[in-house]
């Protein structure tokens, strides 16, 4: 593959005294995906291998499955909080030193959550893990991006993502096991094999890009952007609950959006923002985060709904719902070396606008599934699923680095990155909430309620996966092409 020098920069912005770090040689660059997917795995591992583990973990915490959103989202929102830093981390520190870290800590918190005694103890837990989890994958991103040209990224983030996949083949059905067989507890210990290996291997051979100057970290930004994400957050989990009167929530809602503000006007006025959103300037980058973003919260709840629906709905064990989830991570998977020819063939404006208005059909279908629905059919759908959605995230995942140099690198995966977490952490409390409308607290463990309320947010979600392809509308029949290779020659007179 042909290496993207570490800085693409015209001498205007660049030293040319400082010395450029060596390029890595072509078994670094064999390996470099592998690495990487060190990172993909544990955390798709991490989330999957959970989800199975809902009802087991509300019952031996005593509280009701849908209440276990909260140890789902708080992982998720830890990731967008920490994620920001992770940029001027690896720029500072190192990519090497960063990952090695990321991977320490993620790996202390999966200890500790399996030793975890209480649901409070247990979310807080998952936010130290997360703190981990959001160094490792855009830094790995990042270092992918430095290393590979744009014409070779899609094969290179397309090969990362399919050991990254394993996880989620993995992680339902050893979850179920472990559920029936061990002590849910089990679910968390399973990463830290994983996870020393990975500390031996990336410490070794990562690539370690840095920067030669780094700008003074944004303290204050990442106070006012963290803040007022993390009271989003809270209201959008408790709300419905009753733990909060409406006052109280309105009051939350206008210190986060003025926290969230604050920190648009300090983007605008400093010098080095924690995020910089100029980078939205850029049109494919624009719509990549943005429609990546509402396109995420439609597909973040769908992990959390399934084992409601197969184990306390359709009551199959954890092992039988772990294995209904299987066909579609092997979906994805076997799609993932047709990515190049397909985006090749069709662009990606075509290809995005499509198919996300099939994938949001296909969430919708999965509101007709119910108890006289034959296996067969639940196993089609989800390979289905599957593969629509492996051809979503691998295209929007691509398109952020399309139209973006050497230097912004960093930030352009820092905030793809915080945007990928944010949608899935309120996809995740969007789906819980959705459904909990649709059922009352005390009729949670009743099948038939459990299946009509995950069916109401079903529907809901692919509206909202089908009303997000509008995003993508903007882009050009030739944007991207430096990566996809498209030739728009080929496409419809109306699309030039």
């Amino acid at each position: 593959m042909r290496p993207l020098p570490v800085w693409d920069q015209t001498a205007d912005e660049l030293d040319m005294s400082a010395p450029s770090p060596p390029l890595p040689d072509d078994s670094i660059k064999r390996l470099l995906p592998w690495l990487v997917a060190v990172a993909f795995f544990m955390q798709s591992l991490d989330t999957t291998i959970l989800n199975t583990a809902v009802p087991a973990i509300a019952r031996a915490m005593d509280v009701t499955p849908l209440n276990v959103k909260s140890v789902l989202a708080s992982y998720t929102l830890s990731l967008a909080v920490f994620i920001p830093v992770s940029g001027w981390m690896a720029d500072r520190f190192g990519t090497r030193r960063v990952f090695v870290a990321a991977i320490a800590v993620f790996c202390a918190g999966s200890l500790l959550c399996g030793l975890s005694t209480s649901i409070e103890m247990l979310v807080a837990c998952r936010v130290l893990q997360g703190a981990g989890g959001a160094m490792m994958m855009p830094v790995g991103r990042m270092t992918l991006a430095r290393t590979y040209g744009k014409a070779d990224l899609v094969r290179a983030m397309s090969f990362v993502a399919i050991p990254s996949l394993i996880g989620p083949m993995v992680g339902p059905v050893a979850g179920g096991a472990i559920v029936h067989w061990l002590h849910w507890s089990v679910v968390f210990f399973v990463n830290i094999p994983v996870g020393l290996v990975g500390l031996y291997f990336v410490g070794r051979y990562l690539p370690d890009y840095r920067e030669q100057k780094t700008h003074p970290l944004d303290v204050l930004g990442l106070v006012l952007f963290g803040g007022g994400i993390a009271l989003l957050s809270y209201v959008l989990e408790v709300f419905g609950d009753n733990t909060l009167s409406g006052q109280e929530v309105v009051v939350l809602l206008a210190v986060s959006a003025a926290m969230l503000g604050g920190y648009g006007i300090r983007a605008m006025l400093t010098e080095f923002p924690l995020l910089n959103l100029g980078l939205f300037r850029i049109r494919t980058f624009r719509a990549a985060v943005n429609g990546g973003f509402f396109t995420r919260l439609g597909l973040g709840g769908i992990p959390f709904l399934f084992p409601l629906l197969y184990q306390i709905g359709l009551g199959f064990s954890p092992i039988q719902s772990g294995l209904l989830v299987l066909p579609q991570a092997i979906a994805s998977i076997g799609l993932k070396s047709f990515m190049p020819a397909i985006l090749a063939r069709f662009g990606y404006r075509n290809v995005l606008v499509f198919n996300t208005i099939v994938v949001g059909l296909l969430i919708m279908s999965f509101a007709t599934v119910g108890a006289e629905t034959p296996i067969w059919r639940i196993v089609l759908q989800a390979f289905v699923l599957g593969l629509f959605t492996s051809m979503q995230y691998t295209s929007m995942n691509t398109l952020v680095y399309a139209d973006v140099s050497g230097p912004q690198t960093s930030g352009a995966s820092t905030i793809a990155s915080t945007g990928q977490q944010l949608s899935i952490s309120f996809g995740v409390a969007g789906a819980s909430l959705i459904a909990a409308m649709f059922v009352p607290a005390e009729m949670h463990s009743h099948a038939g309620a459990m299946i009509y309320g995950v069916q109401r947010a079903f529907l809901i979600l692919g509206v909202m996966t089908i009303a997000s392809s509008v995003v993508f509308m903007e882009l050009k029949a030739d944007d991207g092409g430096d990566i996809s290779k498209h030739d728009k020659s080929t496409d419809p007179p109306h699309e030039h």
